[in-house]
């Protein structure tokens, strides 16, 4: 067993929907142990019982980078706050063979009241860390996290943004020998996402053991060796990632045409930009399901704006195809009229026209992001938003012509050419 690092055995959670006294944490350890023999049989499921994890099991190797992927609810974050002995599973174990970092929430693992320098220093003494290791690596957790001045200001005056910095660098730069991580890093700027990634990935080189946690496919392809998909808190593939994530990609996402939400209190985003929905379009009619390769497709965005003065939302879709690969960005800025013009509070429909006879086959899945400039701030950010699927008829009038092959390339642009014979 010293080449696994980690090992989870039938793991399984349940909560009851509505319980007063059930939090997930140590306090409702306590709270079954004192009145489990006293209540009803605990094996009984009645319809407030949920169950966020079923029978999980998985060995993560020494030296090895397992993503972990799935929808919101698939169990994701309950998995990694068993793992980090935040939450006990109510069935089932995990053993965990090494000095453990995790960064699950902004500010997870901080004093509020203490500074970020004794902060620094309190999460290196909890991993068993001698001071003077602790301070050797300082002034490299500092950099990285960029809050300079702010080290001697107490956490609870960071910024979210600051609180994910120092905690990421924390958790990086001390050298835990198992790091698990949650998809926190959508909090900070492009930037420093960038930066966090080119550490995780020099991390899992260095031969140091990672769960990551993210709905971002080049993500999870880019720096896992294996991953697994949970869906309704089971495991439903495992194994090497390409086909993990191509199972994901090619799941019920394939059918989702239209996401919507219509209480703004519920609704993803700040104070700022509330998304309200996301639809695929197909001009002139047709199903998502099959839509044709030379009919030109919108994507419609609509958000409610709360935009004050300097603030200018802009919608952004990231388009992926099947292998997680980002086929193109676009923004709303691109109408010039909307750019310059002024912003007021109400409800935006912003739509994206993609022409005819550019997107290759195959599906397609849009990522949507609401977000301001100088300086950038993301309001809202709704990955695997909706779906859709591209057909090529093969009816003789298309850049394929005749041949009935697979047709190479991200995109499958029909150019227009000249052709001269002397």
């Amino acid at each position: 067993m010293d080449d696994i690092a980690i090992t989870a055995s039938g793991l399984a959670k349940k909560y009851r929907i509505g319980a007063s006294k059930s939090h997930g944490l140590l306090g409702e350890s306590i709270w079954n142990a004192i009145t489990g023999p006293f209540g009803r049989k605990q094996d009984v499921d009645d319809e407030r019982d949920f169950w966020a994890l079923r029978d999980v099991s998985f060995d993560v190797p020494r030296g090895s980078v397992l993503g972990v992927i799935g929808r919101n609810g698939a169990g994701k974050s309950t998995l990694l706050k068993i793992l980090t002995r935040i939450t006990t599973p109510t069935l089932g174990r995990a053993e965990l063979r090494g000095r453990v970092g995790s960064l699950l929430e902004v500010g997870t693992g901080f004093h509020q009241e203490l500074t970020g320098r004794e902060n620094v220093l309190l999460s290196g003494a909890i991993l068993g860390m001698k001071r003077a290791e602790i301070l050797r690596k300082f002034d490299e957790i500092v950099a990285f996290a960029d809050i300079g001045q702010f080290i001697d200001v107490p956490v609870k005056r960071y910024s979210s943004g600051m609180k994910v910095r120092l905690g990421f660098a924390v958790a990086a730069f001390l050298e835990p020998e198992i790091l698990l991580i949650d998809e926190v890093l959508a909090v900070g700027d492009s930037d420093f996402q960038k930066k966090c990634l080119g550490k995780m990935s020099e991390i899992g080189h260095g031969g140091r053991t990672i769960v990551f946690v993210s709905h971002s496919m080049p993500a999870i392809q880019r720096l896992c060796d294996r991953a697994i998909l949970l869906d309704h808190g089971r495991v439903i593939a495992s194994g090497p990632t390409n086909e993990v994530t191509r199972r994901y990609l090619e799941s019920d996402l394939g059918s989702i045409g239209e996401r919507r939400w219509d209480d703004p209190a519920q609704a993803p985003g700040d104070d700022i930009a509330r998304l309200k929905s996301v639809r695929i379009q197909p001009v002139g009619g047709g199903s998502i399901e099959e839509m044709d390769i030379r009919l030109p497709v919108d994507i419609e965005v609509e958000y409610w704006s709360k935009a004050p003065g300097k603030f200018r939302p802009t919608v952004n879709v990231h388009v992926f195809n099947d292998d997680g690969v980002c086929l193109f960005v676009e923004h709303d800025w691109n109408n010039r009229e909307w750019w310059v013009s002024p912003r007021q509070p109400g409800l935006v429909r912003s739509t994206c026209h993609i022409p005819g006879n550019f997107l290759a086959e195959g599906r397609m899945v849009v990522s949507v992001v609401i977000s301001t400039y100088n300086p950038t701030k993301i309001h809202v950010l709704e990955r695997d938003a909706v779906a859709f699927h591209v057909v090529d008829q093969s009816e003789g009038d298309g850049v394929r012509a005749d041949w009935v092959g697979d047709y190479p390339g991200v995109v499958r642009p029909m150019l227009e050419w000249s052709v001269q014979v002397e």
